[in-house]
């Protein structure tokens, strides 16, 4: 049992999955510090410093009631709304990047062009018209 399960960590998928996860956390990190520190703080002079975590309903009396924490929820969606636009400009430049490097290697690869059917039609002509 102890083989088998030393195989399957040695596989390459069950690898490439944890380093993908190790570095999904450490960029986790990046994105929302991009976002709660950089990025909110600019939208909250466009909208007046308004901060949305605070609104609530309380359901019940007393403090340790039931709270409709509706304006956490308001939060949560801005949030994920300007960190899903950042990942997907990230992606988007990314992308970029391996298309021109995928294509300098396509032109670097490609065998120089051929003559034209017209010109191999020319030659015919030209040679039967020496005869």
């Amino acid at each position: 049992m102890i083989n088998e399960f030393k195989d399957f960590i040695a596989k390459g998928n069950v690898m490439d999955m944890a380093v993908g996860i190790i570095i999904g956390a450490a960029f986790t990190a990046i994105v929302s510090s991009l976002v709660g520190d950089l990025i909110n703080p600019i939208i909250s002079l466009f909208t007046g410093g308004i901060d949305f975590s605070s609104l609530a309903i309380r359901l019940s009396d007393g403090e340790e009631g039931a709270v409709f924490a509706y304006g956490k929820f308001i939060m949560a969606v801005i949030n994920f709304l300007i960190i899903a636009f950042v990942v997907f400009l990230l992606v988007k430049m990314v992308n970029r990047v391996k298309d021109a490097g995928a294509k300098k290697k396509v032109e670097a690869a490609a065998p120089p062009p051929g003559p034209s059917e017209i010109d191999i039609l020319m030659e015919i002509r030209d040679a039967l018209a020496k005869k």
